[in-house]
């Protein structure tokens, strides 16, 4: 894994904090635990970590207010650990930006598969970024900026997206006017099975189409072919 990575680990209960903390720490990654989201806060201003696990049930402040926070520093990514397993919650939870959501109690060998992946997505999005001929791209009024997980639009207009939702652009951006399947766009994610009828897909795919297209009822750049996946219907120019 070359230079290990920095997680932090958000989460009062501290039975909890200690297992993902050890079981994280075998697998290789430099992990710090923090008992509410104001320590946290403080730490990540000095020093940013690569990936934030974030309990909802804080004892400071609501668990979701402090993803949304997290979710617009593209420095790192944000997994919500969380008791509460309703499909609305975990559909809540990735629409306010979060990587990834886990049900507790867990497996440690999920968590741990579940870290991997969302490291594992930002380091391509890196490796995508050092390509000169990928790292930036431009369809309709927007120019995708792979370096900070930026869109801005000719008007001057800027977005913000995760490392999630870049990532899928980034696939139908690099395939456009090809039908690509909800377990192809998954990627390492696809064999997960504790998310019945899993949506994380499509409520990114909402959430990239709330900040590109005009009316994102009726889109025109990204379109669900029903009962096959989506489509990226514009056409893509990579800049140098």
């Amino acid at each position: 894994m070359g230079q290990k990575k920095r997680i932090y680990v958000i989460e009062d209960e501290a039975d909890i904090r200690r297992l993902v903390t050890e079981v994280l720490e075998s697998y290789g990654y430099e992990v710090t635990g923090w008992a509410s989201g104001r320590e946290a806060r403080t730490a990540i201003q000095r020093q940013a970590p690569d990936l934030c696990l974030v309990d909802l049930g804080l004892p400071d402040m609501d668990g979701l207010t402090l993803v949304r926070e997290l979710w617009e520093d593209v420095r790192f990514g944000v997994i919500i650990l969380s008791g509460r397993g309703g499909t609305s919650d975990r559909v809540l939870g990735l629409e306010l930006g979060a990587d990834d959501y886990i049900v507790k109690p867990f497996e440690p060998r999920e968590l741990v598969a579940r870290v991997n992946s969302a490291i594992r997505r930002r380091e391509q999005l890196a490796g995508a970024t050092a390509a000169e001929d990928t790292a930036r791209a431009r369809f309709g009024p927007w120019v995708f900026d792979l370096g900070n997980l930026t869109l801005t639009a000719d008007d001057g207009r800027q977005e913000s997206l995760t490392a999630a939702e870049a990532s899928l652009l980034l696939m139908l951006l690099k395939a456009p006017k090809r039908v690509l399947s909800r377990e192809h766009l998954q990627g390492p994610d696809q064999d997960r099975d504790d998310f019945p009828y899993d949506r994380s897909i499509d409520v990114r795919i909402s959430r990239i189409r709330k900040k590109i297209e005009e009316d994102p009822r009726t889109p025109r750049l990204i379109k669900t072919v029903y009962g096959a996946g989506y489509l990226f219907a514009g056409d893509v120019s990579w800049l140098r």
